[in-house]
């Protein structure tokens, strides 16, 4: 007779879709309320991200994890030929749109994924001593970090580029590097940074942290202060709420979801948000530790939690004038595909380590 193995079901960690859920909820509503076409469009989004979640969190990562490099390598050429072969918009090349439909996908969204696997692999491969990585294991560690992040900031993607260079380098904070090895960085990172303004920035990117750091605050900047400040403490109805339902608010349903959101549910609904999301990186980050020996599982939980912290600090930070003007969705929130997909890819993942990681057979179903 068929069952299912107990075991899994114990491991399987319940805080994160209990977390998740009332995002996407709240989400889907304020989206719904913009618009009944991208509310479908997002149902479409949903169903496929759940899917993703349950795909990885039945393939048995921990017993082919050999084949993490070749994906990583996979993931790369496809950066590559977006540049080639894919569809401009808001400025960058780095979408592709899928044939007899309306949908797009980001490959670097798609590869976050592979990126923190290939993290895992590396680190679970060459644990660091006691005293952290030396500088020749620091440096190829680095180069699997440095080289999705310069050819995706060459889409120009800076946002997400960043956002993998962020928590690369935060994982290897967390598991351990020799100290010296960040003092050299921190002297480079200030010796750099100019140069990196002069010569590397788009001109477009400049301008955004010239209006971030000026006097006169960009018209994008503008609407979303006035959406968060009109909404007080409680919000307004949906008939009051003129800064989205006139369309003063840009992107109101993406970039500037936040600012949506407190607009409507007031400084209560922005708070609540921010409590959903807090919650649920402390929880990674409590995972990581209790995980400390599991490196794979370790460094999974860590990448998350950065993940969505820099998502999160970014987008929020940026709605309310605290950080340039910058294309990084609030996670599990902003509408769109790549991202909500990618983050199911990352809670499949986690809940795959975490649910099977007793069971050598990676069996859930099992005849008694």
């Amino acid at each position: 007779m068929l069952y299912i193995d107990r075991r899994i079901i114990t491991h399987f960690d319940i805080l994160i879709p209990v977390i998740v859920i009332p995002i996407i909820a709240l989400s889907y509503y304020l989206i719904s309320e913009s618009s009944s076409m991208l509310a479908t469009k997002q149902l479409a989004y949903f169903l496929i991200g759940f899917g993703a979640f349950l795909l990885f969190f039945l393939i048995p990562i921990r017993k082919i994890e050999w084949l993490i490099p070749f994906f990583y390598w996979v993931g790369i050429v496809i950066i590559v030929i977006v540049e080639f072969l894919g569809s401009e918009k808001l400025g960058g090349q780095r979408w592709f749109s899928l044939p007899f439909t309306n949908f797009t996908i980001q490959p670097s969204e798609i590869f976050k994924p592979i990126f923190l696997l290939m993290l895992c692999y590396l680190i679970k491969q060459t644990p660091p001593p006691t005293e952290g990585y030396s500088y020749k294991a620091f440096a190829k560690i680095s180069f699997f970090i440095l080289l999705p992040f310069f050819l995706i900031a060459k889409q120009p993607d800076l946002g997400t580029a960043t956002v993998l260079l962020i928590a690369g380098y935060g994982i290897l904070f967390i598991v351990g590097v020799n100290k010296r090895i960040w003092i050299m960085l921190a002297v480079v990172a200030a010796v750099a940074s100019p140069i990196v303004y002069n010569y590397a920035l788009h001109d477009y990117q400049k301008k955004r942290i010239l209006d971030f750091l000026g006097d006169t605050p960009s018209y994008h900047l503008e609407q979303s202060v006035i959406a968060i400040g009109s909404g007080g403490l409680l919000g307004k109805n949906k008939e009051e709420a003129t800064q989205t339902q006139f369309k003063f608010l840009p992107i109101a349903t993406s970039d500037f979801i936040f600012s949506a959101l407190v607009e409507r549910k007031g400084f209560f609904g922005g708070f609540a948000l921010l409590l959903l999301y807090a919650f649920l990186i402390f929880h990674l980050t409590t995972l990581a530790f209790d995980f400390k020996n599991d490196y794979f599982t370790q460094v999974m939980a860590t990448g998350i939690a950065f993940m969505l912290f820099i998502h999160a600090g970014v987008n929020i930070a940026m709605t309310i004038g605290f950080a340039p003007v910058v294309g990084i969705p609030l996670p599990l929130f902003s509408y769109g595909g790549s991202s909500f997909i990618t983050f199911m890819i990352f809670f499949g993942i986690l809940e795959n380590l975490l649910a099977f990681r007793f069971d050598p057979t990676h069996k859930l179903v099992k005849y008694r």
